[in-house]
């Protein structure tokens, strides 16, 4: 499970850091994808393959579906550490987050945001105002 924020820099090469903690868990290879919010979600392998079958299982015949998968899948790449513990994270990802320098990632159980660092700044204080409200909306969840 991956859990906690991280503050790396993205290099003039697109190559990203990825936390040793979070590093242990995934293994070498991950997708990494459009994510919600305009941040990155990255996957590892095997959690990837499991949202694959998720996805191919909805209608086609419904256009949010589509609209969705395509979206998803269009902006997929797979990518595997290098020696340092970094991914490429290709262009068109770091323009679709707005990844310049400063990133977080963030644990977010089964995946990793990738977040620009202002980006996420902004939502975890708009986020923590609203937190009980949004815990309170949450059906069938309890803490």
């Amino acid at each position: 499970m991956f859990m906690g924020e991280y503050r790396h820099s993205v290099d003039e090469k697109g190559r990203l850091i990825i936390p040793a903690k979070f590093r242990g868990e995934a293994g070498q290879t991950f997708v990494v994808t459009r994510g919600l919010d305009k941040c990155l979600f990255l996957y590892p392998l095997d959690d990837w393959k499991v949202l694959e079958k998720k996805l191919a299982a909805l209608p086609l015949t419904r256009k949010d579906s589509r609209a969705f998968a395509r979206f998803f899948f269009s902006g997929a790449n797979e990518c595997t550490l290098d020696r340092q513990g970094r991914i490429n994270i290709p262009g068109t990802l770091l323009q679709y987050a707005s990844l310049q320098k400063e990133c977080v990632i963030v644990g977010v159980s089964n995946r990793m945001g990738i977040w620009c660092a202002a980006a996420w700044d902004e939502y975890a204080e708009a986020s923590a105002d609203s937190f009980a409200d949004i815990a309170e909306n949450l059906t069938d969840f309890d803490l």
